[in-house]
């Protein structure tokens, strides 16, 4: 029996480890053929070499980089200013969509000027921002974090609005309050639509915080690659891409496993 146990368990170790083998394979192949297609396409100068480096060219430019202490700096300066400005609209973004989606009067203030920044195109609102809190990163944060808020508002309004009305019922028939409601009725079922505003909000305050670099900025990725395409550094021009890129799938994972922690639930209601 303790023989068999075990066989079972060193089954599973390895029918799991398969599995993410597989998932593994099935992510990366495609991106594979792509850098060894370009690699060979620009070292045979099938492509302008000049403006497709070589993929290892770009990859020795950036351990260059890295090495010098210059990457952790254009990094360090990027996620600084994107986390402080996301986090502050994330955690306002929420509670302003909860609000609106538990109370009339708070949605018919709030909706019309959320509704109204929404399609504002955001980074017009820069040279306001400059004016009234001077050139420093100030005013970068503020639209940030104004992008994480429009978005996750939004979102979670719309996912609270969508919690299925008899569950709201029975739990009012039971002597639940307001509190009591949001906490246990209106976010669990909301949550799987709150994360999917999450990721929204992220992504779109990241492009946001990299094209204000490019603007308005002497440092950063955005900063990065507008001084590299002055400059006709091609390959410090896709470091800079890059990293934009891995930062966006790094989150996309991360927010992709709370996830999966969070609302174990989702993707197996009928």
């Amino acid at each position: 029996m303790a023989g068999s146990g075990r066989g079972r368990r060193e089954w599973g170790v390895t029918a799991n480890r398969r599995a993410w083998l597989i998932a593994l394979v099935q992510t990366l192949w495609l991106p594979a053929v792509f850098v060894a297609f370009w690699q060979v396409a620009s070292s045979r100068e099938w492509v302008n070499p000049f403006f497709f480096p070589p993929p290892s060219k770009v990859l020795a430019t950036a351990v260059r980089m890295a090495a010098e202490g210059e990457l952790v700096s254009i990094l360090g300066a990027t996620l600084l200013r994107w986390a402080g400005g996301a986090l502050a609209g994330i955690v306002l973004g929420l509670c302003c969509g909860i609000l609106m989606g538990v109370s009339r009067a708070a949605r018919r203030a709030l909706e019309p000027i959320v509704a109204g920044l929404y399609s504002t195109p955001k980074l017009t609102l820069l040279p306001l921002l400059m004016l009234l809190l001077g050139l420093g990163d100030a005013p970068k944060v503020i639209l940030i974090a104004l992008v994480g808020l429009i978005f996750l508002s939004t979102q979670t309004l719309d996912a609270i609005r969508g919690v299925k009305q008899r569950y709201v019922e029975m739990a009012v028939n039971h002597g639940a309050g307001r509190l009591v409601l949001v906490r246990r009725i209106y976010l669990p079922a909301a949550m799987p639509q709150i994360f999917t505003g999450l990721r929204i909000a992220l992504s779109r305050s990241l492009v946001v915080a990299i094209s204000l670099e490019l603007i308005s900025s002497t440092n950063g990725l955005g900063a990065l690659i507008w001084m590299s395409w002055e400059t006709l550094a091609t390959e410090r021009l896709y470091v800079g891409i890059v990293l934009a890129a891995s930062i966006g799938i790094a989150m996309h994972r991360g927010l992709a496993a709370l996830e999966s922690v969070v609302v174990p639930w989702k993707g197996r209601q009928a």
